[in-house]
């Protein structure tokens, strides 16, 4: 009972420390709190059988060492009591440990040792941080801090409080102060990884902490970053100051480059030829969906760039037509041992690949609103239009999927054309596409055929009622003959010929149903 008795107020005593460290905290063993009581009771009961030890132990260089960053208790339900005077770290005679801040005097400062300076920190959330250090190494390191210790002993001598206020992040501005007592700070970031050596840039910049700025922009460009690093430095760059342009010229470069619209123009359109002339399927599949998904307006690598160079895509568009035109030509006059007799991929193929390219530029015309020229373009394939007449079916259904394509844009209204290129489109690629639809049906390719018939019954409706009726007709023996292999325009008949032959509110009431 004695003993116990004895050992009540010995509850708050210090553990040694067993091993070494650059720089120390006296909350090194965790306080008595609501969240370890059965931690705080076992280490107390066993101070006094190591109090002999505490006696040898070698005790850790002062000047490294910081007081009480605890001294700010976490917010809980159950509030801890703190006492007045703060937790004594056993330490040998030549070095002993200061009192609290309101005990404090001038009687004491021959007794501070290394630590003659109190850094306190308030963060802009309310925390605060205390840190206790050498004057020495924050001086040595930081001018701004010199600067302060130096102004504060013009007037008072000894012991040095400064307070630094609205800190942004109060662990991130203790880590940049115990970079000053590491002599391998490039090691250290190694640990510390990439966001946090960002923040430690910002800090050490701030207090002109030469040395750790250099190791930051050291280890920050020899890295890779994941977008959300990168977007951070590239915040954070323009506001750095007291900071060589020399030294950070290598990170600005991965981060900034010149805003040529030319070079961005120039590189897109080399992009666009490379992928139109590649021969592989599968490579040339994924090029075209990485690229427009790069250009395309949605595209979050879009908001700042500018727009396409409307001349460049029509360039490629022409040069794809050109060479389907040719291969067309090459069908029309092959002989039947024709496509094996050279290393070239059989003629059916390149025909269909180069069909695939014009789809795919026509999307991106669409996705930027440039394809009305396209429709005129379309329109105007006379030598097209008439080796479709000669073809096979099973040559003559690609250039259809062209026309495909245009129709269910002009039928979704995705874009928006005169009427005489309405017509023009209509009167030149409408009859081929009937005779087209079956094999359509049977090599999809992608294609909804529902929303095929929809739309071409819903470009027929844009014309004028006179331009309609022929053909509409048309459309009526095709499907009469052929029934499946023919688009189901029907409900689009109905429509036009009750705004042919019925009049006035009758009309309206029919159609609205």
């Amino acid at each position: 009972m004695h003993d116990s008795t004895h050992l009540k107020p010995q509850q708050q005593q210090r553990p040694p420390l067993h091993r070494r460290r650059h720089w120390c905290c006296s909350f090194t063993t965790p306080p008595l709190s609501p969240d370890n009581p059965v931690l705080s009771r076992s280490r107390s009961s066993s101070s006094c059988n190591k109090k002999t030890e505490l006696q040898h132990h070698q005790k850790l260089p002062l000047a490294r060492r910081i007081l009480s960053p605890g001294r700010v208790s976490p917010i809980s339900d159950n509030p801890v009591i703190t006492q007045k005077t703060p937790k004594k770290v056993q330490a040998s005679p030549k070095s002993p440990v200061p009192p609290a801040d309101s005990e404090i005097s001038t009687r004491d400062e021959g007794n501070l040792g290394n630590f003659d300076v109190r850094l306190n920190l308030k963060g802009k959330n309310g925390g605060s941080l205390i840190l206790e250090l050498g004057s020495e190494v924050l001086t040595a390191n930081s001018p701004v801090f010199a600067d302060l210790i130096a102004n504060y002993r013009k007037n008072v001598s000894g012991f040095c409080r400064i307070e630094v206020p609205n800190v942004d992040n109060l662990n991130v501005f203790r880590d940049t102060i115990e970079l000053m007592f590491d002599e391998h700070i490039p090691k250290k970031l190694l640990k510390i990884g990439v966001f946090r050596a960002i923040d430690i840039l910002e800090v050490s910049s701030s207090i002109k902490f030469s040395r750790g700025v250099s190791s930051c922009i050291k280890y920050l460009e020899a890295v890779p970053w994941t977008e959300e690093e990168e977007e951070k430095l590239r915040e954070l760059f323009p506001k750095l100051k007291n900071i060589d342009n020399a030294k950070t010229t290598d990170i600005s470069d991965r981060l900034f480059t010149l805003n040529s619209t030319d070079s961005h123009q120039t590189l897109t359109k080399q992009l666009i030829y490379s992928i139109t002339a590649s021969t592989n399927t599968n490579s040339r599949n994924d090029q075209k969906s990485l690229v427009k998904a790069l250009i395309c307006k949605s595209s979050v690598y879009e908001k700042d760039s500018p727009d396409l160079n409307k001349a460049d895509i029509y360039s490629v568009c022409e040069s794809c037509l050109t060479s389907l035109t040719t291969l067309l030509l090459e069908a029309s006059g092959a002989s039947d041992n024709n496509t094996g007799s050279n290393k070239n991929p059989p003629l059916l193929e390149r025909i269909s690949r180069q069909v695939d390219n014009i789809n795919w530029l026509l999307e991106i015309l669409l996705d930027h609103h440039m394809a009305e020229e396209f429709v005129d373009m379309w329109a105007n394939q006379e030598v097209l239009l008439k080796m479709h007449g000669n073809a096979s079916p099973m040559v003559r259904y690609e250039i259809s999927r062209v026309s495909a394509m245009l129709f269910i844009a002009m039928g979704t209204r995705k874009f928006h054309c005169p009427a005489e290129t309405r017509l023009g489109l209509l009167k030149v690629w409408f009859r081929p596409m009937l005779s087209d639809f079956g094999w359509l049906q049977r090599c999809k390719k992608g294609l909804d055929m529902k929303a095929l018939e929809d739309a071409m019954g819903q470009s027929l409706l844009t014309l004028p009622l006179k331009e309609q009726c022929p053909l509409f007709m048309d459309w009526f023996h095709c499907f009469s003959k052929n029934g499946s292999e023919c688009p189901n325009l029907g409900k689009a008949f109905q429509i036009w010929w009750r705004r042919s032959f019925q009049r006035g509110s009758e009309t309206f009431a029919i159609e609205s149903r």
